[in-house]
């Protein structure tokens, strides 16, 4: 099991903590709306802090310690400021929670959405080398450790830094040696913070890419519970999801190792700051050094409160530390995906139009390879005619099915152009391409919804009444009405509720709907009963009549009903012609593929 994700979404995930922060904003800019007055509320908060130490020291010094004597009006006076001070804090506190939840939530959900989108404009091949998992984990878990430190930990950051600040100020005017004191008694701390920030980035950032891991290992044997069963390897499948929880279990104990030693050392430096307060105080207070300090029993007593508040903070602050460094590896990783770039860029409104009606097909010296792979298809010279019903074949792994996906623009090629209607794919805008072009894949995704609402996916303004006539017109009215509901039908997750040439079915009525001028149709080899097949094979034929067909086709009958053949072969177009001419060619490719096939049928109906 790999530590780390297989990924081509690494972008942004080596950049600081500031420029983190530059581009989040950048991408969420509802987290600096009002952010002055969040911050002016926060220094609000923590002024009210501060002033039950000063009405403390006034109480002891002047009202009690007064030259004449215990003044109790004044006494009296400073336990309402204190008490006002405390409800004014609160209120502040309230207002800037509020404020920060508020625009935090907002930021965040601007967030998912532009990743959710952005998801969906990645490149095909890096959406397939992606741990579903991981890629899951990018755009809800790392968002919702943003979300965390955001909402609670940077509410808490910015009272505790208010806090510092205001307490050093009010320390400074009481004492300056004293704090001194305190300063130095947190230095080591202080000091240490840069190399503390390095090494929890790097623990967490393994953290996050292990929890990509562990979904991954987890989801996957979920989805395929049928072939666990089937084979009997419950055990192997529960020790992958064991070995990536071990590993997901270490990556954070390592993590928090980090995070005990710093929290550890502010403990320490709290201590002795106390501690140092006290001695030095008290050696001030009774001038034993010489200095002619008037420091009375009240400031030594606000003194001890202000480093409280001082201490409290800082000790807060090394977990707020701890946790700002998970949520900006949260952060740089679902910037990672924000600042992938889709390769298949839309020209939106610069784009051309398709105009309506059956499509010529084009495709220009065209030639494909995957990253760091040889190529699959190699100049490739192919017209189709615009209504032309075209079958491609070959073996596995030919390239056949590449093809499909440059024709739907799934992927662009590595050098030629493809052609629709004179017009290169890369021109068109997206909106006419996908209105005009449907590729049907071998397994049509079903999604958990009624059957309706996955056939609304061909044309989502469809009606009942639409959906009812598509399903007529390809001969599928009784099988529709047949159903338990009809089109209320519930076809459970991934469409297991019905049988696969069912789903089929589905998808064939869902491109129906869609009316493309250009159908791709990557065929299905799932075995279904011959009648399921017949009627398959009659929707299909309804589906194709008036619009330009390309079949990347797996079965020969296929072939022998469309009105010419390619055939592929190690990436190149080695043949060409109407089914009847190309079986004729003895020693060729096709004779050869269409002779295995009918061996193969003979053997099954035997």
């Amino acid at each position: 099991m790999s530590t780390t994700e297989t990924t081509g979404m690494d972008t942004g995930e080596d950049i600081g903590a500031i420029d983190t922060v530059r581009r989040g904003v950048q991408v969420s800019p509802e987290l600096k709306e009002g952010l002055g007055w969040t911050i002016a509320l926060a220094f609000l908060a923590a002024t009210g802090q501060v002033v039950v130490p000063i009405a403390v020291q006034q109480t002891l010094d002047r009202g009690i310690n007064g030259d004449g004597g215990p003044d109790v009006s004044f006494t009296v006076l400073m336990g309402l400021a204190a008490a006002a001070a405390i409800i004014l804090a609160s209120w502040a506190s309230y207002a800037m929670t509020t404020r920060l939840f508020t625009t935090s939530e907002r930021g965040l959900a601007t967030l998912r959405v532009k990743a959710f989108r952005h998801v969906h404009e990645l490149p095909v091949l890096t959406q397939n080398t992606e741990r579903r998992g991981a890629l899951v984990s990018r755009v809800t878990s790392d968002v919702d450790q943003v979300s965390q430190f955001l909402v609670f930990g940077g509410l808490l950051l910015i009272v505790s830094v208010g806090q510092v600040i205001i307490a050093t100020i009010v320390m400074l005017f009481y004492s300056w040696e004293l704090a001194i004191v305190v300063w130095v008694c947190f230095a080591p701390l202080f000091l240490s913070i840069r190399y503390f920030q390095r090494k929890l980035s790097q623990a967490y950032g393994v953290v996050r890419r292990q929890v990509g891991v562990m979904l991954s290992a987890i989801s996957e044997p979920v989805v395929g519970a049928a072939v666990v069963k089937s084979y009997a390897i419950e055990g192997r499948t529960q020790a992958r999801i064991d070995e990536a929880i071990d590993e997901y279990k270490d990556a954070s104990v390592r993590a928090q190792q980090f995070t005990v030693v710093s929290f550890s050392l502010g403990g320490i430096s709290a201590g002795l700051a106390n501690a140092a307060v006290l001695i030095v105080g008290i050696q001030l207070g009774l001038n034993v050094w010489g200095f002619a300090e008037d420091i009375t029993a009240g400031k030594v007593l606000a003194f001890a409160f202000l480093v409280t508040l001082f201490v409290g903070p800082v000790q807060m602050g090394t977990q707020i530390f701890t946790d700002a460094q998970n949520a900006l590896v949260s952060w740089r990783r679902v910037i990672g995906i924000l600042e992938t770039p889709a390769d298949l860029v839309d020209l939106g409104e610069d784009g051309q139009v398709l105009p309506r009606g059956p499509i010529d097909v084009s495709l220009r010296d065209v030639s494909f390879a995957y990253p760091g792979g040889p190529p699959v298809l190699r100049d490739i010279d192919l017209d189709i005619p615009a209504g032309t019903r075209i079958a491609v074949v070959g073996e596995t792994g030919s390239g056949k099915s590449t093809i499909a996906k440059l024709l739907t623009r799934l992927m662009d090629p590595s050098d030629g152009a493809v052609l629709l209607d004179g017009i290169d794919v890369r021109e068109i805008a997206q909106a006419s391409l996908r209105r005009s072009v449907v590729l049907v894949p071998q397994e049509g995704f079903l999604f958990d919804d009624t059957l309706a609402s996955n056939v609304r996916y061909g044309r989502l303004g469809a009606t009942a009444e639409e959906m009812l006539a598509g399903a007529d017109e390809l001969g599928l009215g009784d099988w529709l009405a047949g159903l338990p509901a009809g089109l209320d039908t519930q076809v459970g997750q991934r469409g297991e509720s019905l049988s696969a040439g069912e789903r089929q079915l589905v998808a064939l009525l869902r491109a129906q709907l869609a009316d493309p001028d250009l159908l791709v149709l990557d065929e299905a080899t799932s075995a279904v009963d011959p009648s399921l097949e017949m009627r398959i094979g009659r929707a299909l034929e309804r589906l194709m009549t008036g619009r330009t067909s390309v079949t990347i086709a797996h079965r020969m009958s296929t072939a022998e009903s469309a009105d010419e053949v390619v055939v592929v072969d190690q990436g190149r177009i080695v043949q060409r012609g109407p089914h009847a001419v190309l079986v004729q060619q003895e020693g060729s490719v096709y004779a050869g593929l269409h002779a295995s096939w009918v061996s193969q049928q003979g053997t099954i109906g035997s």
